[in-house]
């Protein structure tokens, strides 16, 4: 939601009206009128005609024989490019793909991104549920998530404190943490045993571990690995998967501290 406190002097209105026009066809899967989108975006219809067309022109919209539009190619064309981004070097990709194809488990990694928890990247195994939210560019939940508790755990109280104030701890499951003081013990769990788990928080049936690949002085470059798999499995096997994972860190900090060195 914005912030209309934090709304910048110089704002353009038609490119903020054209990002809004964009977010309302893309959350209708079936199409829109410019008669509907003017409606959602609270628009009059010529602005709203001006403004699909050249949205349409330059391929984030497509105007079907109905009449209605639905997104277009050039927005798929824009998420591949922030999971690229995201992810970071091709060897990340790799490493996580192997570690999926080995274990079985979908493997995940998330950093701090505009002060947010997001997934940046994902190699899913077939031994793991699948789960359609948990995709590059995923930020909510981090409170119900291991990734999202491995990153909290790097935070200072204060910061923490301020983090789930700030972004809510909404019941995902019966079992997600929604107490500050119920998380922050859990953290320090994760912290004694050396990987953060989750177990039924955010999908029930579903466990995660997760452990931490690069804790930098600079918040957005600190990075945490995790694996998803059926919460039975996470139970039995909690020392294996912590072992797995810590190896598979320390590779993937390796390849990212020598992306480093060659880009600095």
């Amino acid at each position: 939601m914005r912030d209309p406190l934090a709304e910048p002097s110089d704002l353009i209105r038609s490119v903020s009206r054209a990002l809004r026009v964009l977010e309302a066809v893309g959350r209708a899967p079936r199409g829109l009128t410019v008669k509907q989108i003017a409606r959602r975006c609270e628009l009059t219809v010529a602005t709203t005609y001006h403004l699909v067309r050249t949205l349409a022109y330059e391929g984030y919209v497509i105007r079907r024989e109905d009449g209605t539009y639905v997104v277009g190619l050039e927005v798929a064309d824009r998420f591949r490019e922030l999971v690229t981004a995201f992810r970071g070097p091709a060897s990340v990709g790799e490493g996580l793909r192997r570690a999926a194809a080995e274990t079985g488990y979908s493997h995940y990694l998330a950093r701090f991104v505009g002060g947010r928890v997001a997934i940046t990247a994902v190699a899913e195994g077939p031994r793991s549920p699948y789960v359609e939210d948990l995709i590059p560019g995923f930020d909510d939940g981090a409170h119900a998530t291991a990734l999202g508790k491995g990153l909290l755990a790097t935070l200072s109280p204060e910061q923490r404190s301020r983090y789930l104030k700030e972004w809510g701890m909404r019941p995902f499951t019966p079992a997600t943490l929604t107490s500050p003081e119920a998380f922050d013990a859990d953290i320090a769990a994760g912290e004694r045993r050396g990987m953060q788990l989750e177990i039924g928080q955010f999908r029930t049936g579903l466990a995660c571990g997760a452990v931490t690949v690069t804790n930098d002085r600079d918040m957005e470059r600190r990075v945490v690995l995790a694996c998803a798999m059926p919460a039975a499995e996470l139970l039995a096997n909690a020392p294996a998967v912590r072992t797995r994972l810590l190896a598979t860190a320390r590779t993937l900090a390796e390849v990212l501290a020598a992306e480093e060195r060659a880009n600095p």
